[in-house]
């Protein structure tokens, strides 16, 4: 199992309040909604518990003896900054609950709770209000590609990458190709203290024996035909920063043996050289073959796989992470409007429909393409379904939906919009709602 994996997606939850009556009862709504909450009597015990494990929201009364809740704003606000606080207030204190608003807090709800469906869609937005802090922060930080992500799979592993960043294990990242293993290495990096230093990545798959184990170790001058200089190798260039070692489950056994001395070691030998070189790197490995397997045929080093394989992170492939799709694809669209000169495009509801029933097997990297050849080629403002040129496309009617309500509901007005060609009234009634709860869904979902 790997770190992502053991992350579930499920959110933290503490309740702060010194009734305990009114506190196990928002336990209980919150529990049965499928969140893993905890409870604490006031605001100095909320403060010892969240210290040793943090939480992704605070739902605390405001008037409680000792630190109260603007107290406990303010101390999380500055320790933890990416944690949610709900705040508690008695009707009378509703100018109080405002003013914390303005110092940090998420929102407020009055006591008593006049209706538990309340509680449930404040918490519920103060989530996602957290995950999109935490993908705009990658999308500040990172320097090529972001780390973009809805599905909760790869939100535990993006919480996964965030706590390996500041150290300096071993890697490896698995998954079909396309998938962003290059994305995720870079973003380990630009989080981690070396980010001042270099990003070196190398195919292994690339290259033949000979060259490869030049390209990563190096050589000294006449080490072989056309080694007319000394030449720095890969391990020394990125000295202080980290080595993408990307598919290599591809390399010979021989340079399988090198690099497993050179991991333990922490020193290079160039080629046609004897001096050795110290080395301090970070390696991220990434591969789509199955190396344990590997392994068990004799073709992978045990010992390698070990040293490789600290802490083990895999990419599902896009197929399995639907939830992302629409939000990758505007963001290609984004990006490459402007690198191509398209300002302003987007995609129709039909064209959203088929970017979702698509199976994409050569994942986010098959997606990038796709949008940027709609891009090059659409004549007008609007990339519909045909302009995307996807191919065969299954039936999304047959398809098993992602087990998330938010995507669930995105997903179905999409295709109400898509079998009425984005008629909003008779897809309200396909929907069984008025069009005035169609237009606010609408805007709930980002949909034009």
């Amino acid at each position: 199992m790997t770190l992502a994996e053991t992350a579930a997606p499920r959110a933290r939850i503490l309740v702060v309040d010194d009734q305990p009556a009114f506190r196990r009862l928002l336990m209980r709504i919150l529990s049965e909604t499928g969140y893993d909450v905890e409870e604490a009597s006031d605001g100095d015990v909320a403060l010892a518990l969240v210290r040793k494990r943090p939480v992704h929201l605070i739902l605390s009364d405001i008037r409680m003896p000792g630190t109260d809740g603007n107290a406990l704003l303010s101390r999380v606000h500055h320790e933890m900054p990416e944690t949610q606080v709900i705040l508690l207030t008695a009707y009378g204190s509703v100018p109080d609950a405002v003013e914390a608003m303005k110092q940090g807090a998420f929102d407020y709800l009055t006591k008593p709770l006049a209706d538990p469906e309340e509680l449930k869609l404040v918490v519920a937005r103060a989530l996602q209000h957290r995950r999109l802090l935490a993908a705009e922060e990658l999308r500040r930080t990172d320097v090529g590609t972001p780390l973009l992500c809805a599905d909760p799979t790869m939100l535990a592993m993006l919480d996964a990458v965030k706590r390996l960043a500041p150290t300096t294990a071993t890697v490896l990242l698995t998954g079909e190709s396309g998938t962003g293993k290059e994305v995720v290495a870079r973003t380990l990096h630009d989080l981690s203290p070396r980010r001042s230093h270099a990003f070196v990545a190398v195919n292994c798959a690339a290259l033949a024996e000979s060259l490869l184990d030049s390209e990563l170790f190096g050589h000294e001058r006449g080490a072989f035909t056309g080694a007319d200089k000394q030449r720095r190798g890969r391990f020394e260039l990125a000295d202080g920063g980290t080595l993408l070692l990307d598919e290599v489950g591809e390399m010979s056994p021989a340079l399988q043996a090198k690099l497993l001395r050179v991991l333990q070691e922490r020193q290079v030998v160039r080629v046609g050289g004897s001096a050795t070189v110290s080395v301090d790197v970070r390696v991220i490995a990434a591969t789509h073959r199955d190396l344990s397997a590997a392994v068990t045929a004799g073709s992978f080093r045990e010992d390698l796989y070990y040293r490789l394989a600290v802490v083990p992170i895999h990419l599902p492939p896009l197929r399995e992470r639907r939830a992302d799709i629409l939000l990758l694809a505007r963001h290609f669209l984004d990006v490459l409007g402007r690198r191509h000169g398209r300002h302003g495009l987007h995609c129709d509801s039909a064209g959203e429909v088929a970017l979702l029933a698509h199976d994409w097997p050569g994942n986010v990297r098959e997606l990038h393409n796709a949008i940027e050849r709609a891009v090059v080629l659409t004549t007008g403002s609007v990339i519909g379904a045909d302009d995307l040129t996807l191919g065969v496309r299954r039936s999304v009617q047959n398809e098993p939906l992602p087990l998330n309500l938010a995507v669930l509901e995105r997903e179905a007005i999409l295709r109400a919009l898509g079998q009425t060609e984005g008629n909003r009234r008779l897809a309200a009634d396909k929907l069984g709602i008025s069009l005035r709860a169609l237009q606010y869904k609408l805007n709930e979902h980002g949909l034009r």
